[in-house]
This record gives C-alpha cells, structure tokens and sequence, in this order.
C-alpha cells in the first residue's frame, strides 16, 4: 500500500513533503526542542492508527461487523465455552461497560450472540458466541489474515521491533 492510497480517507494528500516532520522542524523554530520529538512520535503514532484502523475497517465493512465487535467475536472464540459474562468481556477488552453493550447488541440484534443471565449469578449477563457468529469470525479473521495482519507494509524486524517498542509504551502506562 503506498502513500497516496493509505490515509484514512482513501486517497493520499499528495502533499509531496511529511506534514509531521514539517510540525517536528516548527516545535525546534518555535523553542519546544525537548517536546518536538515527542509531539512527532505520538502524533506519528496517532497518524499510523487511523492508517491501519482504515484498512481494518475496510477490509470488516463487507462482512457488516466493525472492529469493535469483531474483537467481541474472537474474544468469545477464544473463550473455553465459547461465552463470557459481560464484564470480563469488558475487563479483557480495556473499554467501558456501555462500550461493551453496545457492540453485544448489535451482534445479537445481528444474531450473531445471545445474551442471558448468568447461571451461577443472577446479576451479571452472559454473552454466547452463535454457529452464525463462530462463522462471521472465521470468515473476518480469514480476511483480516490475508488483508492486513500478513501484509502490514513493514518488514519483519520493524514489525517486531514495532510490537516491542508498543509493549514497552503499554506496560508503561499501566495496561497490563
């Protein structure tokens, strides 16, 4: 995937120059030269996510699923029963409880979950992975695989060196 066909919006700016390192030289001009490397790689990095989050997306939108409830769908293949209640689905996934509804009820409305309540307590909600949706998410791993996960336009030594550098900047941070 080149440049001009990569950015979020389909189409390449065109703009002949890196807008980032063009903001990088302005932070130095301007006197900020101990934040300007750091302003470059965040929005650098910010920048690489709406990259990739368009490919991801483009790649789900013919399945009708969005990424959000793919990782739903794959958090619920990897189960051991192929369920789990809402708030570990949560808890795993880092996002907010109404973040969490959201995506179950499109997949169940889409029938590809079920919901219930939980056997053992009464207050908390399973989620089930259906025939249906252990199907749509092979069908979008398949896809991802092919489209995106093999082919991440880096070289195996920057991907792993990417995936360090992340890791390192996640744990920093509390994630995990």
């Amino acid at each position: 995937m080149s440049a001009q066909t990569s950015t979020a919006g389909g189409v390449g700016s065109g703009l002949g120059f890196d807008p980032i390192a063009r903001a990088r030289e302005q932070w130095v001009e301007q006197g900020w030269q101990p934040a300007a490397d750091g302003m470059a790689a965040i929005t650098s990095l910010m920048r690489a996510h709406q990259i990739v989050l368009a490919r991801v997306e483009a790649t789900l939108k013919p399945l009708g699923v969005t990424f959000a409830r793919y990782e739903v769908l794959m958090l619920l293949w990897f189960s051991r029963r192929g369920s789990l209640p809402m708030k570990v689905i949560g808890s795993r996934l880092q996002v907010h409880p109404t973040s969490v509804t959201n995506a179950v009820d499109r997949l169940e409305d889409a029938g590809l979950v079920t919901r219930s309540t939980h056997p053992e307590d009464r207050r908390a909600m399973l989620v089930a992975l259906t025939p249906a949706g252990r199907d749509l998410a092979q069908r979008a791993t398949t896809a991802l695989n092919t489209e995106v996960f093999e082919q991440p336009d880096l070289g195996a030594e920057d991907v792993r060196s990417l995936v360090d550098v992340l890791t390192r900047l996640r744990r920093g941070a509390g994630d995990f």
